[in-house]
């Protein structure tokens, strides 16, 4: 009886002591899922894109004589474009900063069809950009703004009826502005679609050699464009 009595006893006890010895023991489980890593934008890229410009210029008369001083005209050009891009961005967070040259082959051209008495037409053949660049990254979509310098050679021909054809080139300079999106298909290839204002400032054509009045001509192109782009470096940033 008495060893009936201490069996029992020490079993109680070991039951009582259980949960103490349970709660130094380590608790094994899986581990906690690391985060999906976020693209990052920083670095040098290369890039192709082509696309589509449409032109318009306004030509004015503003001095000729009585009758004729300050008469204008305003025609539209439409044509193609493609070109290459080289660029750098860096990244804050999601804010993105970078800068952008382009340069491109154009073959954009119109004419205001005799509006004058004669016919004007312009042809945009190259030109480009040198841009500063801001966006908001949301991992592998880029909302981005660009504004800058640009720069255009433009063809200009003027057609007096039955006197003859006067035809000359300038190239112009002036403000480029616009904005995007770009989308990282793979870590190196980034899809970019992007609207870019043109404002090449006027020309003057003092003394044509076909005898019309002396004019000059505002011109500002809008140029929607696709591109492909190459991104060098830039490692993945884990973010949690």
């Amino acid at each position: 009886m008495k060893r009936f009595l201490l069996t029992t006893a020490s079993l109680c006890a070991l039951g009582l002591a259980s949960p103490v010895y349970a709660a130094d023991l380590p608790i094994y489980g899986k581990a906690p899922a690391m985060a999906t890593p976020a693209y990052d934008w920083s670095g040098f890229y290369l890039g192709v894109f082509g696309g589509y410009g449409l032109g318009n210029h306004n030509l004015n008369n503003a001095t000729g004589p009585a009758g004729f001083a300050n008469f204008t005209a305003n025609y539209d050009s439409t044509g193609a474009l493609g070109g290459g891009e080289i660029g750098y961005n860096w990244q804050s967070g999601n804010i993105v900063f970078g800068v952008e040259a382009t340069g491109f082959g154009a073959d954009i051209k119109g004419g205001d069809n005799f509006a004058l008495g004669w016919d004007d037409s312009t042809k945009l053949r190259w030109g480009g950009t040198v841009r500063a660049r801001g966006g908001i990254a949301v991992d592998r979509l880029l909302l981005f703004f660009t504004g800058g310098w640009g720069y255009g050679a433009l063809t200009h021909t003027n057609t007096n009826p039955g006197v003859g054809v006067d035809t000359f080139k300038t190239t112009r300079s002036g403000l480029a502005a616009g904005g995007g999106i770009a989308y990282a298909i793979t870590e190196n290839l980034i899809g970019k679609f992007e609207y870019t204002y043109l404002d090449l400032g006027t020309f003057r054509r003092d003394a044509p050699t076909n005898g019309v009045l002396a004019y000059n001509v505002a011109n500002t192109y809008s140029l929607v464009t696709l591109g492909l782009d190459y991104k060098f470096g830039g490692p993945v940033v884990a973010k949690y």
